[in-house]
């Protein structure tokens, strides 16, 4: 099963992204994770992430691109993967079309989970007391909102042309969404 999760930052789509990845044997793989890790490790592409990343920007697409390469070509992404905060632009979706092609397998299905957008910047802000969070400020988190609706909206279209996008409710208990989540994906066909 080789599937996306979208939707605003702080929708939940980690915390669901990792239920799902347990339901279906695949690895979640996180954009934010990837970055944070090159970024610790102080790899040349973290270097150049963190910059961005400080100011609540999107990491460069050539950036973000590879590193994402690097990660499904793991031997764990083999059997599939559910993909958290890639692709975020239609860029990245053309380029996302063509790591999967070249694997020889296709997209299966797109998860979007709306939410109230001050329901987001709440849970952003406590996120960011809890985990010690330096780059989760509220004109930040304000940014990536901005950020989000300008170019990441738009490949919601794209995936709802091709017949991909399932849209849930992101609101409630966490075990309510993800029950919404897996009925929707439990009767997807698998490429």
């Amino acid at each position: 099963m080789r599937l996306i999760i979208m939707g605003p930052p702080g929708a939940g789509k980690g915390t669901q992204a990792k239920f799902i990845a347990d339901h279906f044997g695949i690895p979640a793989i996180s954009t934010g994770d990837i970055f944070r890790a090159n970024v610790s490790a102080g790899t040349e592409l973290g270097v150049k992430a963190e910059h961005f990343m400080d100011a609540g920007e999107y990491v460069p697409d050539e950036v973000t691109n590879q590193m994402v390469r690097n990660r499904i070509d793991e031997p764990d992404a083999d059997p599939g993967f559910m993909l958290d905060g890639y692709p975020r632009t239609l860029a990245q979706v053309e380029e996302l079309d063509g790591m999967i092609k070249f694997t020889g397998h296709a997209l299966d299905a797109v998860v979007v989970l709306t939410v109230d957008e001050d329901e987001i910047v709440q849970r952003l802000l406590q996120r960011a007391e809890l985990e010690g969070r330096a780059d989760d400020t509220e004109d930040v988190i304000r940014r990536r909102q901005e950020l989000y609706t300008e170019q990441t909206e738009p490949l919601i279209g794209v995936y709802r042309d091709r017949g991909l996008l399932i849209e849930l409710d992101g609101m409630g208990e966490v075990d309510q969404v993800t029950q919404r989540i897996f009925e929707a994906l439990d009767v997807v066909p698998q490429s």
